[in-house]
């Protein structure tokens, strides 16, 4: 068992008065028999309230509401938590799927459809193509060597970036660019499993990286559901297991709709922005 403490700031500046809106907060961990949530407080520099709820996915979201105008809206969460998972790779997927392809049961079939069903349905012939150097139509092969060698040749072949810029890559964009972060790392991997017609999901969360330069950092990775292990995570930025070092905050199917912190604001006026974020992972 690990003691984590994660400190997440976010904070936004304006260089005129605005009217800040509803924001959603995504920085509670997924508690369960791996993650336990020991301390969490939250703190807001602006008079506001908040309401907490689970969405579809199971998440824990927050609902900032804020009372008030201004020219700065800081976010500091700080949460601890104990860290049970050690052994990521002690799992056992049942028999009728060690090797792909294979059928989902039918009762299984609907409630993954969703993480079956592609972001970016047109433009496949590229994935299909990259996809082809670990499996063709007719060939077998073990589920868990056929995912791993897909994984480590994402860290292989693409360049890693941290992207400033929001949102997520295609799949095509990343296989033409050869580079991208760890977002469009994960988004790449779920396509070319769903094109494989496996369960993938998005998953957003934060990395302990004890001993590096960056002391912690958000990060982005995927899971794929096989039936007997449940949602098993790759981190396709390292090309490894995700384990004890990696802590979810947020699962969806689509890979831009769980960000850490978003909302908006409105104004009369022009208005210049800037945003400063410091992580903390210890």
């Amino acid at each position: 068992m690990k003691q984590i403490c994660i400190q997440h700031v976010t904070e936004y500046s304006f260089s005129q008065p605005v009217e800040l809106r509803e924001h959603r907060l995504l920085l509670r961990p997924r508690e369960g028999h791996d993650i336990r949530i020991v301390a969490s407080k939250l703190e807001v520099n602006l008079h506001h309230t908040i309401k907490w709820y689970r969405d579809v996915y199971g998440n824990s979201v927050g609902v900032l509401h804020l009372a008030e105008s201004g020219t700065r809206l800081r976010i500091a969460s700080e949460v601890r938590i104990e860290h049970y998972q050690t052994q990521p790779l002690d799992f056992i997927v049942d028999e009728r799927v060690l090797t792909f392809p294979f059928a989902f049961e039918p009762e299984d079939r609907m409630d993954l459809l969703p993480y079956r069903t592609h972001i970016w349905p047109n433009n496949i012939d590229p994935l299909k193509q990259w996809v082809s150097q670990f499996w063709r139509p007719g060939q077998s092969i073990e589920t868990y060597v056929l995912l791993t060698q897909m994984n480590r040749q994402i860290v292989a072949e693409f360049k890693y970036l941290m992207r400033e810029e929001a949102g997520v890559q295609s799949h095509a964009e990343t296989l033409q660019k050869r580079s991208g972060s760890c977002r469009d790392f994960a988004a790449f991997f779920i396509e070319a499993c769903r094109y494989l017609g496996l369960a993938a999901r998005f998953v957003s969360g934060y990395l302990h990286n004890p001993g590096s330069n960056q002391h912690g950092s958000t990060h982005a990775w995927s899971e794929v559901y096989l039936p007997g292990a449940g949602w098993v995570g790759f981190d396709n930025t390292s090309g490894q297991i995700a384990g004890a070092s990696h802590i979810a905050t947020a699962v969806h199917r689509h890979p831009e709709a769980v960000p850490p912190v978003s909302g908006t604001f409105v104004s009369n006026q022009f208005v210049e922005t800037s945003l400063d974020v410091q992580v903390s992972v210890t």
